[in-house]
Parts: structure tokens; C-alpha cells; sequence
């Protein structure tokens, strides 16, 4: 019962059944550092991820003003 976090080529495997943003703080990931999508949907911090689910996480990049 697990869901896979995919960033940068990289997977992580979390039990199942927490929010996003809960998943994202067990796997030691940013929330604010990512955009998570599931079957090419963005989805936000309290959604729900279920067994199977596979989450690809794009890191956002910004960066200052001259």
C-alpha cells in the first residue's frame, strides 16, 4: 500500500493514505520547491494519494529581481 514520488529521476516509495503535503514532509521534500502532478493533473497539498498512485514532482525554480 504505497504511492511513488518521482522527482528528478529519483523514486520514493510512502505508505499510502496521507495528504500530499504529508507524503512530500516524510520523503524530506520541499513542498514549496515542487509542483506534484498524478496521470498529467496537477494536484494540490490536501489531496488525498492512494494506493498506486504515482506522483511526478517538478521542481520549480526561481529567482531574483536586478
Amino acid at each position: 500500500m504505497t504511492v511513488k514520488l518521482i522527482l528528478r529521476g529519483k523514486e520514493y516509495e510512502i505508505k499510502s493514505g496521507s495528504t500530499l503535503l504529508d507524503t512530500l514532509k516524510k520523503a524530506a521534500i520541499l513542498p514549496e520547491g515542487v509542483i506534484a502532478t498524478r496521470n498529467g493533473e496537477m494536484i494540490l497539498e490536501d489531496e488525498i494519494l492512494h494506493e498506486g498512485d504515482v506522483v511526478r514532482l517538478i521542481a520549480v525554480i526561481s529567482g531574483g529581481s536586478r
